[in-house]
This record gives C-alpha cells, structure tokens and sequence, in this order.
C-alpha cells in the first residue's frame, strides 16, 4: 500500500468516526475511500464493517453520561445481536444487488420519519402516553429492524436508529443519540465477529482505519453533547437525505 492510499485511508476512518458518532452514515466515507485504494467491493464492505467498529465503541465512551438506567437498554442488547447475525448471513449468503435497490428508500424513510416525527407522534401516540411495555416492545422492534440491516450492509445505521428511536423513545435527542450509538455498538462488536471468521477481510486497510474512527468517534460523541437537539436533528436529516440520495444514484446507475 502506498504512502497516499494510507493517508487517505487515516483521513476517511477519521470524519467516518466523527459522522458516525454525531449522525451516522460514516461509512460513506470508508467504504469509498477502500475501493479508491483497490479492494474489491465485497472485500471493502467487509473490511469496513471491521474498521468502524472501534469508532462505535469510542462513541459510547463519549456519550455514556446520557445513557438511559441499565434495566433500559440492556434488553436491547440479545435482539442487537440477533439482529446483526440475520444481516451477515444475508451478506454472505444472498446476491446483494436486489438489496442495493432497497437501500436508498430504508435510508430517505428513516430520514423522512425524523423530519416528521412531531406530525407522526400525533398520528401513532406520543411516547409517554403508551405504557412501559408498549415502548418497549417499540423499542425492540427498531432495534431490531436496524440492526439486520447494519449487519448487511451498515451505511447510515445511526441515521436509521435515530429515526426510528425517536419516534418510540420519551427522550431528548442526546440520549436518543447515546442509544444509538450504544446498539450501533454492539452491531458492529458482531459483524467484526462474524465476519473475522468467515468474510474477505483486508487486515492492512483495517489497521489504518479502526484506530481513526476511535479518535473520530470519541470526538463525535463529545460534539453531539454540546449540540441542541434541534441542531442535531437538522444535521442528522440533512445528511440523512444526502446518503440516500447517494445511494440511490449509485444503485441506479
């Protein structure tokens, strides 16, 4: 590898972690930047799924003081799991092309949903006036949709677990941000997993980008702690409709 391609490399896994932490969809970023430098396109999805997981991790670091109590998420945790195995086995098992097609929509109504959650909280209920097992079961559901689809193909998961999050959870938009990002986690610690054992990872590539996206990830997370949570929401819907747009001109290409 090239002294340019690992700079690039650095640079990507740096604004990946970063996005990922305050958004999502860092993995825009990477997984260009892997097929720029020569790796193949299965190989890069699965060495970027391997390389933004530490981001993931420093992202919790950062936002661990607005985690809801532990009784809270813990139980998101199983159905994370399952969730991101569905995923991989759909990756390593299934043609991707049909999914590719599916993207961009999952991606622009995850991002609609956000832009109209007040308007969709009057239609569906508010949060609060559900009971506890109502949010709950809510709550598993999104998780669990979103974490089969970041263990397939993972760009802009945290815009899609903020989306569907804030629209379950009676909470403020940084603790929204710190589940995510703690689910986001836990996804990424399985596809690692998975994908160590039976996908075409380039170690080189990871090498250089996971410790980028820790730096990156722990910086986001500080960030999206200082932002009101109108201002987060307007980034994470404005880069939101960016992604999905993208990917759909790249799918329809």
């Amino acid at each position: 590898m090239e002294l340019t391609d690992a700079v690039l490399l650095v640079a990507a896994g740096l604004a990946a972690g970063t996005m990922n932490a305050v958004a999502g969809g860092g993995s825009l970023i990477t997984f260009p930047a892997l097929i720029a430098v020569g790796l193949p396109p299965v190989a890069a999805n699965v060495s970027n799924s391997v390389a933004v997981c530490p981001g993931y991790l420093a992202a919790v670091a950062g936002s661990r003081v607005d985690l809801p109590a532990r009784r809270e998420w813990l139980p998101l945790v199983p159905t994370a799991v399952v969730g991101s195995l569905l995923g991989c086995l759909l990756l390593l098992g299934t043609p991707a092309r049909a999914f590719e097609l599916v993207v961009p929509f999952l991606v622009l109504a995850a991002t609609a949903v956000l832009a109209f959650q007040e308007p969709l909280r009057r239609l569906v209920g508010h949060p609060r006036d559900g009971g506890p097992r109502r949010r709950a079961l809510a709550a598993q559901v999104m998780v669990g949709v979103g974490a089969v689809y970041g263990g397939y193909f993972g760009a802009a998961l945290g815009v899609m677990l903020v989306a569907g999050l804030a629209l379950v959870l009676d909470a403020t938009m940084a603790r929204v941000s710190a589940v995510k990002n703690l689910v986001s986690a836990v996804v990424g610690l399985t596809t690692v997993t998975i994908f160590a054992l039976f996908g075409p990872v380039n170690w080189a590539a990871v090498a250089l980008v996971a410790p980028a996206t820790l730096v990156g990830g722990y910086v986001g997370a500080r960030l999206a702690r200082r932002l009101p949570s109108v201002v987060l929401k307007t980034v994470i819907v404005a880069f939101g409709t960016c992604i999905g747009l993208y990917l759909l001109y790249r799918a329809l290409r």
